[in-house]
């Protein structure tokens, strides 16, 4: 799904729609407060505030590289979102040179191509899977909501722009559980960008805080500086991926905006071809959208992003003692 207008502010739709949300909010403050069974690996578990778009796939990239980079060995636990009904329900380790976006869902291939990564929904399956694999710890892109391992470490990924957006839950607006509740479920908060929403809400809180940026690809920012450009994503919040590419120098001329894990029909493919002609501009999309295109014959360029954080050993010493539990809890 793409994230609606109306959930970016209160107004007379949301409070229409409030009962629905505090009755979503009351299942999902109920699961929050659940004890999930414990891996037997030391769990670093990864949440976004809202219902997408938060960054929860670059947080999980950027914490394997600082895990890998102190010697350990990842494994990124995921469901495989956009995957179609009747895939495969074991869990498994995605393959690149065999398994697709239909197979895996298009997050699990772009964490693939960082750490070992398990699909599948059952997590204790998916851990059992992963340490038989040699992992030393779990990282859950999308595990703190359900709930389905205990976290030795949980983090709350908040958008800064976006911070809690109408603060209320779905579909009253993009909370995926009340507030509060969320908060008091972190460990600590890790907040994307500058924007004054998000970092504010962390400011109130009593919680470490992990402050981040997204920063694009420095060769294919530099390519695209100048450039004519047709920008389409199908992301959670297809906004924040245009912003970059303006941060980046591109002449952006036009755009187009997808659901989240939209799958692209031959006739939107056309559309988007149409457009580049029109307009005499590169296709640029981001590498989410780029996994499911791949084997059609658009031609469209990629910008890669990763995130920077401001007090990257901070958090490298929290992630430190969060294994050091999770190790003597196993123990």
């Amino acid at each position: 799904m793409r994230a609606p207008e109306f959930w970016r502010a209160d107004g007379i739709l949301p409070r229409l729609l409030s009962p629905l949300g505090a009755a979503y909010g009351a299942v999902a403050t109920k699961r929050l407060l659940r004890r999930p069974p414990c891996a037997a690996l030391p769990t670093v578990v990864i949440g976004g505030l809202t219902a997408g778009g938060d960054g929860k796939t670059p947080t999980a990239i950027a914490l394997a590289g600082m895990l890998a980079a102190n010697g350990e060995k990842p494994a990124l636990l995921t469901r495989g979102h956009g995957r179609p009904l009747g895939a495969r329900p074991e869990p498994f380790a995605v393959d690149l040179a065999k398994h697709d976006s239909d197979a895996t869902g298009d997050e699990a291939l772009l964490l693939a191509r960082h750490a070992l990564t398990i699909v599948g929904a059952d997590r204790a399956e998916s851990g059992r899977l992963a340490r038989a694999l040699g992992a030393t710890v779990l990282v859950l892109d999308d595990g703190f909501h359900s709930r389905r391992l205990a976290a030795d470490l949980s983090l709350l990924v908040i958008d800064a722009a976006y911070g809690a957006g109408a603060g209320r839950c779905i579909p009253a607006g993009p909370l995926r559980a009340p507030l509060a509740a969320q908060l008091a479920a972190a460990d600590a908060l890790v907040v994307i960008g500058d924007g004054a929403a998000g970092r504010d809400l962390a400011r109130r809180r009593a919680k470490p805080v992990f402050n981040a940026s997204i920063v694009p690809d420095e060769a294919t920012a530099g390519r695209l500086q100048g450039a004519r450009v047709v920008a389409f994503a199908g992301t959670g919040r297809p906004e924040k991926f245009f912003d970059t590419l303006k941060e980046a120098g591109a002449d952006i001329v036009a755009t187009r905006r997808f659901s989240d894990h939209h799958r692209f029909s031959e006739a939107e493919i056309s559309c988007l071809a149409a457009l580049q002609q029109r307009f005499c501009a590169r296709l640029v999309t981001t590498e989410k959208d780029a996994v499911r295109l791949r084997g059609s014959a658009l031609s469209f360029d990629v910008l890669p992003i990763g995130l920077a954080f401001e007090n990257s050993d901070a958090l490298s010493a929290a992630m430190a003692e969060a294994l050091e539990r999770g190790r003597l809890r196993a123990s």
